[in-house]
């Protein structure tokens, strides 16, 4: 089957598989994963591996796409409202999630030390700070959820991405000197990392800068649209070619853009109305990507990391918000809707795979990271609707299980 025709196949899936989720009123990220799952190549291989690698491109797309719509949440007049509480939580339950698995990996590693390496465990723990922002940004969308706990799940979602990035640039810098043998300095650890994060938000802020100002002069919906896919799309490239952080950049621009335009709502609508295609592919693909053979594989690493990862979130979040004072469904919901995990994850798995000299620091993490994002990606986004259904923020009606509903009237005609 050719490309192109393994991509139709990938969308029809996909679409056709959302109809079985809406039966169950289940997230359609979740319907996605799952015909990614069956269409791909471990399953029924009607999308192998080589077409996937020729179509790996979209999901760097989307990446972008994804991140750009997460700082277009990024209004100061939002953030100020809610005061520095986001950025706080958003801080400790990315660290608390860091530490819970290092505290538990470490201590893994202490019963039996063949089981994973220091520098593994340094990596797996930088990893496990990340969320899916995908995920989360379409089961919000998907419900219309509104209310306390939405408000603060998004600007934590995109807080939390940035401050992953910054723990895995540091811990990775020191997991290749532990690897190499070479001397640990500030520079490769602390100073490289630093640049290449002011370098991605420099970059994006720039690009958010010229968006702004060219839609002064460009007023209608399709030139607005062309310019804003063009600045993404630039963004993406710049850091694929400097090798920086498009998820940085992509966020960065959507921050700037957001708040130097008064109409920025009604002109990012528009780029809401043709992404929900390319945000299905990305899901699609990724599911393409998972092989549940790597389940049996993970054994007691993975085990381990995917405890601590979820205490590590739900009690950051819990305790963070406690401290903030913030409302109650906060502190009790907020931290399961932040145990999705796919895309960022993914990439960073796969830049320590790309690294030479990584190859059995690689082989432990990539398979750990792809059974946690199966796990995640499966179950997250159900738990995020439920987090979200039992906050108050979603409408009963959409909370309703269809299929359910249908034999319960049948059973009411059958009684009268």
């Amino acid at each position: 089957m050719t490309t192109m025709l393994g991509l139709v196949l990938a969308m029809v899936a996909g679409l056709l598989m959302t109809r079985i989720m809406k039966l169950f009123n289940l997230p359609n990220v979740t319907g996605y994963l799952v015909a990614g799952i069956i269409v791909g190549p471990y399953c029924c291989n009607f999308v192998n591996a080589t077409s996937l690698a020729e179509i790996s491109f979209i999901s760097t797309v989307a990446l972008g796409f994804i991140a750009f719509s997460i700082g277009g949440e990024f209004k100061l007049s939002t953030i100020k409202a809610i005061g520095g509480k986001v950025i706080v939580i958003a801080i400790i339950q990315a660290i608390g999630a860091v530490f819970m698995v290092m505290g538990g990996l470490f201590i893994l590693r202490a019963i039996n030390p063949d089981l994973i390496s220091v520098p593994s465990i340094l990596v797996l723990s930088a990893i496990s700070a990340a969320t899916a922002p995908a995920a989360t940004l379409m089961v919000v969308k998907q419900f219309k959820a509104k209310g306390p706990v939405t408000e603060t799940l998004l600007p934590v979602v995109a807080f939390d991405d940035a401050i992953a990035l910054m723990v895995f640039a540091v811990c990775f810098g020191l997991a290749k000197s532990l690897t190499s043998g070479a001397e640990i300095s500030a520079i490769s650890v602390v100073v490289r990392p630093l640049l290449e994060i002011v370098v991605s938000l420099a970059i994006g802020g720039a690009i958010g800068f010229v968006l702004s100002v060219v839609c002064r002069f460009f007023r209608s919906r399709a030139n607005r649209l062309g310019w804003m896919i063009a600045c993404v799309l630039a963004g993406v490239g710049i850091c694929e070619l400097l090798e920086l952080s498009s998820l940085l950049t992509c966020m960065m621009t959507g921050a700037v853009f957001c708040n130097m335009r008064e109409d920025s709502v009604k002109i990012l609508d528009g780029s809401e109305r043709w992404t929900p295609p390319l945000f299905m592919l990305f899901f699609v693909i990724s599911g393409a990507t998972l092989d549940l053979a790597v389940i049996p594989q993970v054994g007691l690493v993975g085990i381990v990391y995917l405890v601590c990862r979820s205490i590590g979130k739900y009690a950051g979040a819990y305790g963070s918000a406690l401290l903030m004072k913030t409302d109650k469904n906060v502190r009790n919901y907020l931290g399961i809707t932040l145990l999705p995990q796919a895309g960022v994850a993914i990439g960073m798995a796969t830049i320590v795979a790309n690294t030479e000299g990584f190859d059995e620091v690689a082989k432990s993490v990539v398979t750990v990271v792809l059974c946690a994002t199966l796990i995640y990606e499966l179950i997250g986004p159900v738990l995020t609707k439920w987090a979200l259904a039992k906050a108050g923020e979603i409408d009963p009606k959409m909370s309703s299980i269809p299929i359910v509903e249908m034999f319960k009237k049948a059973k009411q005609k059958k009684n009268v």
